[in-house]
């Protein structure tokens, strides 16, 4: 098994959440109901922030020894000592809260904003 492996399988749930958000907010787009879906341009904007802090403390937890990797396990592919591999759970948390906190947020509540 490799990291990416185990990514795809917290990824796949992830991607899946994410265009069901999607296709339930052109739904009620279409529908004519008042909602507010997911900004797009925020979830981008707080990946933007969250892949650096992710960068710069998993370099530093990697170099100080807190974090090790099996080598056969990752791509190759680095930025600075951090595999990408690391940056999977990021990305993921990212996607999955802003896209969960729309679907299991009330159509009503939505409309009264």
């Amino acid at each position: 098994m490799t990291y990416w492996t185990l990514n795809a399988i917290f990824l796949a749930p992830v991607a899946i959440v994410a265009v069901l958000t999607v296709v339930r907010s052109r739904r009620r787009a279409h529908a004519g109901a008042s909602t507010s879906a997911v900004s797009w341009q925020a979830v981008l904007i707080s990946a933007a922030i969250l892949l650096s802090l992710t960068a710069v403390f998993d370099n530093l937890m990697i170099r100080i020894g807190l974090v090790a990797y099996n080598p056969d396990w990752i791509s190759g592919v680095f930025v600075g000592v951090a595999p990408l591999e690391d940056f999977a759970y990021t990305v993921a948390a990212v996607v999955l809260l802003p896209a969960l906190w729309s679907l299991f947020t009330p159509l009503d509540e939505r409309t009264h904003r």
